[in-house]
């Protein structure tokens, strides 16, 4: 009899599956749902981008690309990077094209850390970060980000988290669950704390694109002797809804693409050739989608924010990405239970604050990125269900 506890990694062992898709299976067994769990845009890919996709099959283009991905790809996202977000790279060296963002960040913490290294994370923040970490043996250093901070990485925060083991801290804005961006001045004064040390950034920007009230993303590698410990990771399924064509990019200083193509070429080869001819297309002639999607990502924020307000359920204001955060706190339910009832008892789906890590204990993610009926019938379930949570408390005080 095989003991495979034994033989697995004892890390990934130890790592509990994602919370987000744990409530996202959970919905797809039960009938009449209503999700709000899961951050994948409900637009189409845009024709024209499909179109490219199709011509370049028709065309027989099926064969490998060069590891680090299309010549042309890498030129057109160098064009686009420098246009849009300031950043300047050479497409020869300081750009690989990996399947979704995902892998880009997977690459460079793999490609950094040693045993025993600190990469540190701000909490709430996507799940795969600290996974990873510790997969690779190095150790994951929580930095927990307030509401009343509006969840931001402050520069105090940052500096207090720091030991002589740091190899590198995550910066995951905008972020993912709670909408919170980073401005010019408050990444100023993380690049002041950073300056002068061996650390290095991993700025995750997928969702770039997707700021609002006037805001517009900086990325921190556009600022001043950031470049050189910085790699941006970024990618087409959020600007762009493309989110099963798996296509990412990492964009950073020679010496560090290069390790991280190297693993690229081991464990994947390249991304999708198909996918990578849709992405140029993408860069070329999509930013027009990419506003028109973004105001209705907008409308659809102004419109949840307003409704959990409304309800009882104070919103902090996400100011990008596609995701809203409510305080569930003062119905006296944790995380979990909130979520489990809610779709057990009304049929709607969202995420427990606690998959993105301990601090997101009382709050639960809600995405935004879905029709505005989806959303109106979601919040009236939430609302009915908040009304007989009231009602089950008044009953057990005069019980």
């Amino acid at each position: 009899m095989m003991n495979y506890e034994k033989l697995l990694n004892q890390e990934l062992l130890n790592v509990k599956p994602s919370g987000i898709r744990k409530f996202f299976d959970l919905a797809e067994q039960m009938e009449n749902v209503i999700s709000l769990g899961v951050g994948e845009p409900d637009f189409l890919t845009p024709w024209h981008v499909r179109r490219a996709a199709v011509k370049s099959l028709d065309n027989g283009k099926t064969r490998y690309t060069a590891n680090a991905g299309l010549l042309a790809l890498r030129k057109e996202i160098c064009t686009y990077t420098k246009s849009h977000f300031h950043l300047d790279y050479d497409y020869n060296s300081e750009v690989v094209v990996t399947v979704g963002g995902s892998e880009g960040i997977d690459l460079f913490i793999r490609a950094v850390t040693n045993p025993g290294d600190e990469i540190i994370v701000p909490e709430p923040s996507f799940v795969c970060y600290q996974p990873i970490v510790r997969v690779c043996g190095a150790v994951p250093v929580p930095l927990v980000t307030k509401a009343e901070d509006k969840f931001k990485v402050t520069a105090q925060a940052l500096k207090a988290a720091i030991t002589p083991k740091t190899k590198a801290v995550v910066l995951p804005y905008p972020n993912n669950p709670t909408g919170a961006i980073m401005e010019r001045d408050e990444l100023e004064e993380l690049a002041a704390v950073l300056r002068g040390t061996d650390i290095l950034v991993i700025s995750d920007e997928i969702y770039a694109s997707l700021t609002y009230e006037g805001k517009e993303h900086v990325s921190i590698a556009s600022l001043p002797d950031m470049r050189e410990r910085t790699v941006v990771i970024n990618g087409f399924s959020k600007a762009f809804s493309m989110t099963g064509w798996r296509l990412g990019y990492a964009l950073g200083p020679q010496p560090i693409i290069k390790q991280m193509t190297k693993l690229h070429q081991f464990a994947i080869m390249s991304a999708p050739t198909t996918s990578q001819y849709a992405a140029i297309d993408a860069l070329q002639h999509g930013d027009e989608d990419t506003e028109k999607m973004k105001a209705e990502y907008d409308y659809r924020r102004r419109y949840i924010v307003n409704g959990f307000n409304k309800m009882g359920l104070h919103c902090f204001n996400p100011e990008g990405a596609f995701y809203c955060f409510p305080s569930i706190q003062s119905t006296g339910l944790s995380s979990d239970e909130f979520c489990e009832r809610l779709l057990k008892e009304k049929n709607v789906a969202v995420v427990p604050g606690t998959a993105f890590g301990a601090s997101g204990e009382g709050f639960i993610r809600v995405s935004y990125c879905y029709s505005i009926e989806h959303i109106k019938t979601a919040l009236g379930r939430i609302k009915d269900f908040l009304g007989e949570l009231n009602h089950e408390s008044e009953s057990m005080c005069k019980d």
